[in-house]
């Protein structure tokens, strides 16, 4: 899906910043935190967040805390759990058929903690 597909479906507004951000989401291949992406971006920190809001609000994208007290991002395109090592701190998606699923509730964001292969072994 495009950008203007995913501002259009939305019913917002298509701004530079939304299409900044849109525009990183859509390259990188795991969930991103402003921390990681700040130097790259030309607004300031309140209009990522409130377009960050905007974008949760319509179901653009999905976030979750991680055990760094930061706040990660991706696309809402595809959803699926993920991985978050205690000890080096990477996050990793998980293939989509490992997804928990409950009857009669719905499920938003699926986040699993533990030791990944790479720490296990060092």
């Amino acid at each position: 899906m495009t950008i203007n597909q995913i501002i259009k479906n939305s019913n917002l507004k298509l701004t530079s910043a939304r299409i900044e951000i849109l525009e990183i989401l859509l390259t990188k291949n795991k969930p991103i935190s402003y921390e990681d992406i700040k130097n790259s971006l030309t607004m300031d920190k309140a209009t990522f967040y409130r377009n960050i809001a905007k974008f949760e609000e319509n179901a653009i994208i999905r976030s979750f805390e991680a055990n760094d007290k930061k706040r990660y991002f991706s696309l809402e395109q595809n959803f699926h759990p993920h991985f978050i090592c205690t000890k080096c701190h990477t996050i990793s998606c998980l293939n989509e058929t490992q997804i928990v699923e409950m009857d009669d509730y719905k499920i938003e964001s699926i986040v699993i903690k533990g030791i990944c292969p790479k720490c296990l072994q060092s």
